[in-house]
């Protein structure tokens, strides 16, 4: 009984992710690879930095934090992890990418959560001061992080 509830509090949580990621799909084909790049004054980042942080940090708080190997690249993860600002333009190729990543790692994650691989997971504290103490504390949190970060979009996007 109590794994059923998990997975369907799982389920949850992915739906929410998932409702993130389709919203966020949609605002990349409608800005030109100029406009992804753009750091408006005022700003630290860009629109695109914003978009493969997000798929960043869900790849290290879920995979990561459980001790698995995330289904992104290292390059991706250095480019786009906590602490990090664009440094370079993203070219249309990795706009592409990150376009494919927000769907194929949520997929990926659900499959994952169905095959209840997530069973080893680091504690880790966050920057708002919340513990992370299991999977589903990562994918909770990630999507707050994910809405923080979409509010961060939202405001950029009159900008440019």
């Amino acid at each position: 009984m109590i794994i059923f509830i998990k997975k369907n509090k799982m389920n949850s949580t992915l739906a929410v992710t998932r409702t993130s990621r389709n919203i966020l799909s949609q605002i990349l084909p409608n800005y030109t690879l100029a406009q992804l790049n753009a750091i408006p004054e005022g700003h630290n980042n860009n629109l695109i930095w914003n978009i493969g942080h997000i798929v960043v940090v869900q790849q290290m708080l879920v995979y990561g934090l459980s001790g698995l190997p995330m289904n992104i690249s290292n390059d991706l993860v250095e480019k786009y992890k906590k602490g990090t600002k664009p440094e370079q333009d993203a070219t249309q190729e990795e706009v592409d990418e990150i376009q494919k990543l927000l769907v194929t790692t949520i997929d990926q994650t659900e499959i994952d959560v169905q095959n209840s691989i997530f069973e080893n997971f680091k504690e880790y504290p966050t920057s708002t001061g919340y513990i992370l103490k299991n999977a589903q504390d990562a994918m909770d949190f990630n999507n707050f992080h994910e809405g923080i970060h979409l509010g961060a979009i939202f405001g950029i996007r009159k900008f440019i």
